[in-house]
């Protein structure tokens, strides 16, 4: 091997630190302007390629689906999600108990440790589509306590939800495809000032503990791509972005999963083996999956399954569904 003599390496060295810093006074105005101009406001650029799959979780819910005598415990979903093969669990927060010691948090931290998964999301419930203020800001503490409850499992992100006007039976919601009338003296154009104004409320809690509020199309005010960017775009805060169902736009889905795709944090993926609850949705994921790779999407699909197959067939065949479209 032909020896570099010092003086030529120290010269060779100081040409290449040259020239490299020439490059980057370049970029003040080239190379770095390019690069940014398809970044994000939080400095994400979603236009790079990346070479990796969508990691796939699975929803607590999908092994419960508000079915009778089926409430599992979280450890147990947990548990059962490492047997599956699945990257992480997204917890429902209702199916925990209502005592939640700091103790029971920290051993499911644990429990998911252990068996090489991530607490990716946690999915709760509120509502702020009421004229009662008092009724609002009751929602806006139990927000700040999902927040904290995050927190404290390490949880990155909530999925919350507008809330909906008077109707009580979710199966009358469904009956009508998710839509409903307003209370009488009332419209949504003025609902959406109550839920953003809640919202607003709940963001110093989420950015102080560095969980993100992501608005999911759930119905309500959000039951439209429309309604959902609207709320969204309005308060224009990294703290509050969109969570994405697959399963709930009715029509032309596909259409509006694009529209909601570049404001994406998380995506949750409906399954429907057996038929649906309420309904059945013939759903195209490898589609799916190219529109979000197309938006520079990276982050977690975490699986609700819906059906009335038993979970332990239909949930690995719906990971293997989500494997290949989002690979």
């Amino acid at each position: 091997m032909k020896k570099i003599k010092r003086r030529t390496f120290l010269a060779q060295s100081a040409f290449a630190a040259a020239s490299v810093a020439g490059l980057t006074g370049c970029s003040q105005s080239g190379i770095s302007s390019q690069s940014s101009s398809s970044a994000s406001s939080d400095g994400l650029d979603k236009g790079k390629p990346f070479n990796r799959p969508n990691p796939i979780a699975v929803s607590t819910y999908s092994y419960w689906r508000f079915k009778d005598n089926m409430k599992m415990p979280i450890e147990d979903c947990i548990d059962k999600a490492a047997e599956m093969g699945f990257d992480g669990v997204d917890v429902l927060y209702i199916q925990m108990p209502e005592d939640k010691p700091n103790a029971y948090l920290q051993n499911l931290k644990r429990r998911a440790l252990i068996n090489g998964l991530d607490l990716c999301c946690m999915s709760t419930h509120q509502g702020f589509v009421t004229p009662d203020e008092n009724k609002r800001q009751g929602q806006i503490d139990i927000t700040l306590h999902h927040i904290d409850i995050a927190y404290k499992l390490g949880i990155p992100i909530i999925r919350v939800n507008t809330g909906r006007w008077g109707t009580k039976s979710f199966n009358d919601l469904m009956d009508n495809r998710g839509i409903e009338p307003p209370l009488p003296g009332y419209t949504d154009e003025d609902a959406y000032p109550w839920v953003i104004e809640a919202l607003e409320k709940c963001l110093p809690a989420a950015e102080k503990a560095g969980v993100i509020l992501g608005l999911e199309n759930h119905w309500g005010l959000a039951r439209t791509a429309e309604g959902l960017l609207r709320i969204v775009n309005a308060i224009d805060s990294p703290w509050l972005q969109v969570l994405l169902d697959t399963g709930n736009f009715l029509e032309n889905p596909y259409e509006k999963l694009e529209m909601c795709a570049p404001q994406t944090v998380f995506m949750q993926a409906k399954t429907y083996y057996g038929g649906g609850t309420w309904y059945t949705l013939d759903l195209d994921y490898p589609r799916i999956g190219r529109i979000m790779r197309k938006h520079g999407y990276r982050g977690y699909i975490s699986l609700e399954f819906e059906g009335k197959e038993d979970y332990q067939s239909a949930l690995p065949k719906s990971l293997k569904v989500l494997r290949k479209a989002f690979s």
